[in-house]
Protein backbone atom coordinates (compact mmCIF):
# COMPACT_ATOMS: atom_id res chain seq x y z
CA UNK A 1 0.00 0.00 0.00
CA UNK A 2 1.45 3.30 -0.63
CA UNK A 3 1.75 5.05 2.32
CA UNK A 4 2.11 8.95 0.70
CA UNK A 5 -0.18 8.96 -2.13
CA UNK A 6 0.53 12.91 -3.14
CA UNK A 7 4.47 11.85 -3.41
CA UNK A 8 3.81 8.53 -5.60
CA UNK A 9 4.36 8.75 -9.40
CA UNK A 10 1.33 8.19 -11.63
CA UNK A 11 2.94 4.48 -13.01
CA UNK A 12 2.80 3.22 -9.43
CA UNK A 13 -0.39 4.90 -8.76
CA UNK A 14 -2.31 2.72 -11.37
CA UNK A 15 -0.50 -0.17 -10.39
CA UNK A 16 -1.53 -0.20 -6.68
CA UNK A 17 -5.28 1.17 -7.57
CA UNK A 18 -5.17 -1.67 -10.12
CA UNK A 19 -3.95 -4.62 -7.57
CA UNK A 20 -6.71 -3.24 -5.08
CA UNK A 21 -9.55 -3.09 -7.10
CA UNK A 22 -8.46 -6.59 -8.21
CA UNK A 23 -8.12 -7.92 -5.11
CA UNK A 24 -11.53 -6.43 -4.22
CA UNK A 25 -13.57 -8.09 -6.69
CA UNK A 26 -12.07 -11.57 -5.75
CA UNK A 27 -12.81 -10.71 -2.18
CA UNK A 28 -16.09 -9.90 -3.22
CA UNK A 29 -17.13 -13.24 -5.04
CA UNK A 30 -17.84 -11.12 -7.85
CA UNK A 31 -16.58 -12.04 -11.05
CA UNK A 32 -15.17 -9.62 -14.22
CA UNK A 33 -18.61 -10.11 -16.54
CA UNK A 34 -20.80 -9.31 -13.27
CA UNK A 35 -18.81 -5.93 -13.55
CA UNK A 36 -19.28 -5.35 -16.99
CA UNK A 37 -22.44 -6.20 -16.80
CA UNK A 38 -23.58 -3.68 -14.16
CA UNK A 39 -21.24 -0.83 -15.50
CA UNK A 40 -21.76 -1.33 -19.01
CA UNK A 41 -18.25 -1.76 -19.67
CA UNK A 42 -16.49 -3.44 -22.59
CA UNK A 43 -14.29 -6.48 -20.44
CA UNK A 44 -10.86 -5.26 -21.64
CA UNK A 45 -11.63 -1.97 -20.60
CA UNK A 46 -11.94 -3.39 -16.59
CA UNK A 47 -8.58 -5.59 -17.21
CA UNK A 48 -6.73 -2.62 -18.09
CA UNK A 49 -7.77 -0.87 -14.95
CA UNK A 50 -6.92 -3.92 -13.11
CA UNK A 51 -3.33 -4.59 -14.83
CA UNK A 52 -2.79 -0.56 -14.43
CA UNK A 53 -2.63 -0.28 -18.28
CA UNK A 54 -4.86 3.05 -18.33
CA UNK A 55 -3.08 6.21 -19.04
CA UNK A 56 -5.26 7.71 -16.16
CA UNK A 57 -8.29 6.72 -14.18
CA UNK A 58 -11.60 8.44 -14.01
CA UNK A 59 -13.22 8.74 -10.47
CA UNK A 60 -16.64 7.75 -11.41
CA UNK A 61 -14.99 4.57 -12.70
CA UNK A 62 -13.70 4.09 -9.09
CA UNK A 63 -16.51 5.13 -7.45
CA UNK A 64 -19.06 2.95 -9.40
CA UNK A 65 -16.35 -0.29 -8.48
CA UNK A 66 -16.18 0.72 -5.13
CA UNK A 67 -19.70 0.73 -4.54
CA UNK A 68 -20.79 -2.58 -6.29
CA UNK A 69 -17.58 -3.96 -4.26
CA UNK A 70 -18.90 -2.47 -0.84
CA UNK A 71 -15.77 -0.80 -0.42
CA UNK A 72 -16.13 1.04 3.32
CA UNK A 73 -15.09 4.94 3.03
CA UNK A 74 -11.35 4.80 4.44
CA UNK A 75 -10.43 2.33 1.24
CA UNK A 76 -12.89 4.44 -1.24
CA UNK A 77 -10.92 7.54 -0.09
CA UNK A 78 -7.72 5.82 -0.92
CA UNK A 79 -8.32 4.49 -4.08
CA UNK A 80 -9.81 8.04 -5.08
CA UNK A 81 -6.49 9.67 -4.12
CA UNK A 82 -4.48 6.88 -6.49
CA UNK A 83 -6.71 7.80 -8.87
CA UNK A 84 -6.41 11.19 -8.86
CA UNK A 85 -2.47 11.28 -9.41
CA UNK A 86 -3.16 9.72 -12.75
CA UNK A 87 -5.49 12.64 -13.60
CA UNK A 88 -3.46 15.07 -12.58
CA UNK A 89 0.10 14.34 -13.15
CA UNK A 90 2.24 12.97 -15.84
CA UNK A 91 5.47 10.39 -16.11
CA UNK A 92 7.68 11.61 -18.32
CA UNK A 93 6.80 9.00 -20.88
CA UNK A 94 3.49 10.49 -21.22
CA UNK A 95 3.93 13.54 -22.02
CA UNK A 96 2.99 15.29 -25.25
CA UNK A 97 6.98 14.94 -26.21
CA UNK A 98 7.27 11.96 -25.92
CA UNK A 99 4.17 10.01 -26.19
CA UNK A 100 3.63 9.62 -30.02
CA UNK A 101 6.94 8.32 -30.16
CA UNK A 102 6.08 5.55 -27.51
CA UNK A 103 4.04 2.45 -28.50
CA UNK A 104 1.33 1.04 -25.91
CA UNK A 105 3.68 -1.67 -25.02
CA UNK A 106 6.96 0.09 -24.52
CA UNK A 107 4.98 2.20 -22.56
CA UNK A 108 3.26 -0.67 -20.21
CA UNK A 109 7.37 -1.73 -20.19
CA UNK A 110 8.02 2.04 -18.54
CA UNK A 111 5.26 1.55 -16.40
CA UNK A 112 6.73 -1.65 -14.61
CA UNK A 113 10.18 -0.53 -14.81
CA UNK A 114 9.25 2.77 -12.63
CA UNK A 115 7.66 0.63 -10.29
CA UNK A 116 9.85 -2.49 -9.99
CA UNK A 117 12.59 -3.25 -7.15
CA UNK A 118 14.27 -5.71 -9.31
CA UNK A 119 14.87 -6.16 -12.47
CA UNK A 120 16.19 -9.22 -14.29
CA UNK A 121 17.52 -9.00 -18.19
CA UNK A 122 18.78 -11.49 -21.12
CA UNK A 123 19.92 -9.76 -23.87
CA UNK A 124 20.90 -11.98 -26.79
CA UNK A 125 21.57 -9.08 -29.77
CA UNK A 126 22.43 -6.11 -27.80
CA UNK A 127 23.60 -4.15 -25.22
CA UNK A 128 20.60 -3.72 -22.31
CA UNK A 129 18.77 -0.42 -23.11
CA UNK A 130 19.66 0.43 -19.53
CA UNK A 131 23.57 0.42 -20.21
CA UNK A 132 23.49 1.82 -23.74
CA UNK A 133 25.55 5.05 -24.49
CA UNK A 134 23.46 7.77 -26.44
CA UNK A 135 25.61 7.15 -29.55
CA UNK A 136 25.21 3.08 -29.62
CA UNK A 137 21.59 4.11 -29.26
CA UNK A 138 21.81 6.39 -31.90
CA UNK A 139 23.99 3.93 -34.53
CA UNK A 140 20.90 1.16 -33.59
CA UNK A 141 18.39 3.77 -34.74
CA UNK A 142 19.95 4.99 -38.02
CA UNK A 143 20.83 1.52 -39.26
CA UNK A 144 17.33 -0.12 -38.06
CA UNK A 145 14.91 3.09 -38.98
CA UNK A 146 16.74 4.37 -42.26
CA UNK A 147 14.81 7.36 -43.62
CA UNK A 148 13.21 8.37 -40.34
CA UNK A 149 13.77 11.98 -39.75
CA UNK A 150 16.30 13.21 -38.05
CA UNK A 151 14.21 14.89 -34.99
CA UNK A 152 12.10 11.63 -34.92
CA UNK A 153 15.85 9.57 -34.23
CA UNK A 154 16.68 12.71 -31.54
CA UNK A 155 13.46 11.48 -29.58
CA UNK A 156 13.77 8.16 -29.69
CA UNK A 157 17.64 8.41 -28.28
CA UNK A 158 16.33 11.06 -25.73
CA UNK A 159 13.42 8.67 -24.60
CA UNK A 160 15.93 5.48 -24.10
CA UNK A 161 18.57 7.62 -22.44
CA UNK A 162 15.82 9.21 -20.14
CA UNK A 163 14.51 6.08 -19.23
CA UNK A 164 18.57 5.01 -17.40
CA UNK A 165 17.42 8.03 -14.74
CA UNK A 166 15.75 4.75 -12.67
CA UNK A 167 18.74 3.41 -12.16
CA UNK A 168 19.36 6.06 -9.66
CA UNK A 169 15.53 6.53 -8.55
CA UNK A 170 16.12 7.64 -4.86
CA UNK A 171 13.06 6.84 -3.46
CA UNK A 172 13.57 3.15 -3.84
CA UNK A 173 16.63 1.62 -5.31
CA UNK A 174 16.32 -1.13 -8.45
CA UNK A 175 18.43 -3.95 -8.44
CA UNK A 176 19.37 -4.12 -11.90
CA UNK A 177 20.38 -7.85 -12.95
CA UNK A 178 21.74 -8.26 -16.97
CA UNK A 179 22.88 -11.20 -18.45
CA UNK A 180 24.44 -10.83 -22.20
CA UNK A 181 25.28 -13.33 -24.92
CA UNK A 182 29.29 -13.08 -25.85
CA UNK A 183 28.09 -11.96 -28.89
CA UNK A 184 26.73 -8.50 -27.88
CA UNK A 185 30.86 -8.00 -26.71
CA UNK A 186 31.79 -8.26 -30.93
CA UNK A 187 28.63 -7.56 -32.96
CA UNK A 188 29.83 -4.04 -34.08
CA UNK A 189 27.38 -1.20 -33.81
CA UNK A 190 28.08 1.98 -35.32
CA UNK A 191 32.00 2.95 -36.05
CA UNK A 192 34.97 0.82 -33.50
CA UNK A 193 34.96 3.92 -31.00
CA UNK A 194 31.45 3.79 -30.51
CA UNK A 195 31.93 0.26 -29.25
CA UNK A 196 34.24 0.75 -27.37
CA UNK A 197 32.75 3.60 -25.23
CA UNK A 198 29.69 1.59 -24.89
CA UNK A 199 31.82 -1.15 -23.36
CA UNK A 200 33.86 1.01 -21.39
CA UNK A 201 30.36 2.58 -20.25
CA UNK A 202 29.37 -0.96 -18.81
CA UNK A 203 32.44 -1.57 -16.79
CA UNK A 204 32.00 2.26 -15.87
CA UNK A 205 28.66 1.80 -14.42
CA UNK A 206 28.86 -1.41 -12.78
CA UNK A 207 32.33 -0.70 -10.74
CA UNK A 208 30.33 2.12 -10.19
CA UNK A 209 27.12 1.22 -9.28
CA UNK A 210 26.36 -1.47 -6.38
CA UNK A 211 23.20 -2.23 -7.94
CA UNK A 212 23.91 -3.41 -11.48
CA UNK A 213 25.63 -6.61 -11.70
CA UNK A 214 26.07 -7.73 -15.73
CA UNK A 215 27.17 -11.51 -16.68
CA UNK A 216 28.06 -13.00 -19.53
CA UNK A 217 27.04 -16.02 -21.39
CA UNK A 218 30.02 -17.31 -23.35
CA UNK A 219 30.45 -19.72 -25.91
CA UNK A 220 31.88 -21.94 -24.80
CA UNK A 221 28.60 -22.37 -22.65
CA UNK A 222 26.87 -23.75 -25.73
CA UNK A 223 22.96 -24.62 -25.76
CA UNK A 224 21.07 -22.54 -23.26
CA UNK A 225 17.66 -21.15 -22.46
CA UNK A 226 18.32 -17.69 -23.56
CA UNK A 227 18.34 -19.03 -27.16
CA UNK A 228 14.77 -18.32 -27.75
CA UNK A 229 15.39 -14.32 -27.24
CA UNK A 230 15.75 -11.75 -24.69
CA UNK A 231 13.22 -11.19 -22.06
CA UNK A 232 12.99 -8.89 -18.89
CA UNK A 233 11.67 -10.16 -15.97
CA UNK A 234 10.23 -8.09 -13.30
CA UNK A 235 9.93 -8.16 -9.11
CA UNK A 236 7.76 -5.43 -7.07
CA UNK A 237 7.54 -4.00 -3.98
CA UNK A 238 6.11 -6.16 -1.23
CA UNK A 239 3.64 -3.56 0.01
CA UNK A 240 1.92 -3.45 -3.64
CA UNK A 241 0.85 -7.35 -3.66
CA UNK A 242 1.76 -7.52 -7.05
CA UNK A 243 3.09 -10.73 -8.83
CA UNK A 244 6.27 -10.84 -11.01
CA UNK A 245 5.83 -10.11 -14.59
CA UNK A 246 7.39 -10.87 -17.75
CA UNK A 247 8.47 -8.46 -20.67
CA UNK A 248 9.18 -9.23 -23.88
CA UNK A 249 9.47 -7.53 -27.49
CA UNK A 250 9.92 -8.43 -31.07
CA UNK A 251 9.87 -6.47 -34.45
CA UNK A 252 6.02 -6.57 -34.54
CA UNK A 253 4.84 -6.25 -30.40
CA UNK A 254 5.21 -6.49 -27.16
CA UNK A 255 3.65 -8.25 -24.29
CA UNK A 256 4.00 -8.43 -20.49
CA UNK A 257 3.02 -12.08 -18.96
CA UNK A 258 1.10 -11.91 -16.09
CA UNK A 259 0.48 -15.84 -15.36
CA UNK A 260 2.10 -17.63 -12.88
CA UNK A 261 3.26 -20.50 -15.61
CA UNK A 262 4.70 -17.95 -17.92
CA UNK A 263 6.38 -15.86 -15.35
CA UNK A 264 7.96 -19.38 -13.56
CA UNK A 265 9.38 -20.09 -16.64
CA UNK A 266 11.29 -16.98 -17.59
CA UNK A 267 12.43 -16.83 -13.95
CA UNK A 268 13.67 -20.50 -14.43
CA UNK A 269 15.18 -19.55 -17.40
CA UNK A 270 16.88 -16.72 -15.75
CA UNK A 271 18.46 -18.47 -13.11
CA UNK A 272 19.97 -21.28 -15.34
CA UNK A 273 21.71 -18.49 -17.43
CA UNK A 274 23.08 -17.51 -14.09
CA UNK A 275 24.56 -20.66 -13.57
CA UNK A 276 26.11 -20.50 -17.10
CA UNK A 277 27.48 -17.49 -17.21
CA UNK A 278 30.86 -16.75 -16.12
CA UNK A 279 31.30 -14.70 -12.75
CA UNK A 280 30.84 -11.17 -12.96
CA UNK A 281 34.37 -9.99 -12.02
CA UNK A 282 35.35 -12.56 -15.20
CA UNK A 283 32.59 -10.97 -16.93
CA UNK A 284 34.47 -7.91 -16.65
CA UNK A 285 37.18 -8.93 -17.85
CA UNK A 286 35.84 -10.11 -20.80
CA UNK A 287 34.52 -6.90 -21.47
CA UNK A 288 37.68 -5.46 -20.83
CA UNK A 289 38.86 -7.86 -23.22
CA UNK A 290 36.39 -6.96 -26.16
CA UNK A 291 37.59 -3.27 -25.54
CA UNK A 292 41.08 -3.96 -26.68
CA UNK A 293 40.14 -6.06 -29.73
CA UNK A 294 37.59 -3.24 -30.98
Amino acid sequence: MITHVEAATPALCRLQLGSELRQLRLAAGIKGAQVCKRLIWSPSKLTRLETGENASVETPDVMGLCEIYGVDAETRSRLLGYAAVTKTRRDWWATAEYRPAIRPGFRAFLDLEATATALQNYEAEFVPGLLQTEAYIRAIYESAFQGLPPEDIDRSVAIRTTRQQVLDRSDVSLKFTAIINEAVLWRRVGEPQVMRDQLAHIVEVVESRPNVRVQVVPYRAGVHPGMSGAFVVFQFPDKLGLKPMVYLENLADAVVKRTDGDVERFAEAFSELQSLASGPKESLSLIKEAIKEH
